[in-house]
């Protein structure tokens, strides 16, 4: 069973104690370097398991959402990010086809089981417009089967390809699929200069190496048609 909105609120505040302005330089150089890339400046963009804010408070659109369950988020987000406290599974309040990126870090391995997850992609599915995109980034059960547990509220296990596959049966096309590339975890990790950070994304043979995290990208079909049914 995950963790109630409570216990979240409390779990993330004792995790990411001190952290959270080198949090967000990280993300200023991810977005800048890598995430920034796929999102256009007339877009609308909705960060699912949005966390502190340390993507959607500084990615450049028209229109921010943040989605979250834990209730500290509000207080977290940027003046102008909407905020959609929520069981992510459930309908989102948004209408159909309305808008172009969907992004996710480190979220999927927080849900209980495929059946949520499935409901979650099907809701990704609806709001996205023919030919937005899923950003979805989280770690990689092939590389770190033992440290995946470290943390209490990691349920699901998936791979680059479990869930390509899971996107592409729920009416997405994969264009991109990372299997190894960002490291697991910021957490009780070193804080290292932000230009090895730079480094590193600008040499893609060293992810193999160090890379712990898949990125996907799926791109809703333009028709819409799944090959699974909802």
């Amino acid at each position: 069973m995950t963790p109630d909105s409570k216990e979240l609120e409390i779990i993330y505040r004792q995790r990411f104690a001190g952290r959270q302005e080198y949090r967000n330089r990280v993300w200023q150089v991810l977005i800048r370097d890598v995430f920034g890339e796929f999102v256009r400046a007339q877009d609308t963009l909705l960060d699912l398991g949005c966390g502190y804010g340390e993507f959607i408070n500084q990615v450049g659109c028209a229109t921010r959402y943040g989605m979250d369950l834990n209730p500290a988020t509000s207080r977290m987000l940027a003046p102008g990010v909407r905020f959609l406290q929520q069981d992510c599974s459930a309908p989102w309040p948004l209408p159909k086809c309305s808008l172009d990126v969907v992004f996710t870090s480190n979220f999927f391995e927080h849900l209980p089981n495929k059946k949520t997850l499935a409901a979650t992609l099907d809701q990704v599915h609806r709001c996205l417009k023919p030919g937005g995109k899923l950003i979805a980034l989280g770690p990689n059960i092939k590389f770190i089967p033992g440290a995946y547990w470290d943390f209490w509220d990691h349920c699901l296990p998936l791979t680059e390809l479990s869930l390509s596959e899971a996107l592409r049966h729920r009416g997405f096309d994969v264009v991109r699929c990372h299997p190894r590339f960002l490291p697991y975890t910021m957490v009780n990790a070193p804080r290292y200069p932000l230009f090895f950070l730079r480094l590193y994304l600008a040499m893609p043979w060293i992810w193999l190496l160090f890379g712990k995290q898949f990125l996907v990208v799926g791109v809703r079909r333009e028709n819409g048609n799944k090959t699974a049914n909802a």
